[in-house]
C-alpha cells in the first residue's frame, strides 16, 4: 500500500463533480478521484478545519466510531472497477481489527477528521495515476496555484478558443449607447413634446 496525503480539492466549473488530488507521499505522483459537490465540501471543511455549530455527517459518524471505543487507524482505497473507486476504513475494536466498506470520498473524509493515514492499493495507482510533465516540473514549486498535477489541462480551465466567442459578442456592443438608454429623460422634456395623434 502507498501512502497519499491530499493535495487538492478542485473545481470543475463544466459539471457538478469535484475532484480530489491524491498524492503519493514523498514522490510526483498523483490519484485525481472524482466525488460529489457534498463530499468535496465534506472534504474540505475538515481541511480547513472550520468549526460548525453541530456535527456534520462524517463528524457524526467518528463520533460514533468513539462512542463505540473503536479507534480509526487508517484508510484504504483498495480497487478500482468500472471507474468506480472501492474504499475501506480500518479501525481497532477490542484489540481486533475491522474492515468497513466505504465510499471512498466518505473514507477520505473521515481519515481527515481522525488524522489518519490514507492509503492505496500499488495496482489502483498505477491505473489512475498521474504524473506532471518534466517541463511543469519547475513550475509547480511556485506556489502561484499550489502543487498539483500537470496544469496542461486542470479542471475548469477555458480555452481561449472557447473564449473568443464572447470576446467578439463584447467587440460589437456599443457601450455609449448601453449609458444613454439608462439615463432617465427630465420631465420636462417630456411636457413640451408635441403628443402623436
Amino acid at each position: 500500500m502507498i501512502e497519499v496525503t491530499i493535495d487538492s480539492v478542485r473545481v470543475n466549473l463544466m459539471a457538478p463533480h469535484r475532484l480530489v488530488v491524491l498524492r503519493e507521499v514523498g514522490a510526483d505522483r498523483f490519484l485525481p478521484i472524482w466525488v460529489g459537490p457534498y463530499e468535496a465540501e465534506a472534504i474540505t471543511v475538515a481541511l480547513q478545519e472550520v468549526e460548525t455549530s453541530r456535527p456534520l455527517t462524517h463528524d457524526l459518524l467518528k463520533n460514533v466510531f468513539t462512542a463505540f471505543n473503536a479507534k480509526i487507524k487508517r484508510i484504504e482505497i483498495v480497487s478500482l472497477k468500472e471507474d468506480i473507486f472501492y474504499g475501506n476504513i480500518i479501525a481497532e475494536l477490542n484489540g481486533k481489527e475491522i474492515t468497513v466498506d466505504s465510499r471512498t470520498s466518505d473514507a477520505i473524509a473521515l481519515a481527515v477528521r481522525a488524522h489518519v493515514p490514507i492509503l492505496v492499493d500499488e495496482n489502483v495507482m498505477k491505473t489512475a495515476e498521474i504524473k506532471p510533465e518534466e517541463d511543469m516540473e519547475s513550475s509547480s514549486a511556485a506556489p502561484a496555484q499550489g502543487p498539483g498535477p500537470t496544469r496542461a489541462a486542470p479542471v475548469g480551465e477555458v480555452s481561449s478558443d472557447r473564449l473568443s466567442v464572447f470576446e467578439d459578442f463584447m467587440g460589437k456592443l456599443d457601450l455609449d449607447k448601453l449609458d444613454d438608454k439608462g439615463k432617465d429623460k427630465p420631465e420636462d422634456e417630456d411636457k413640451d413634446k408635441p403628443k402623436k395623434k
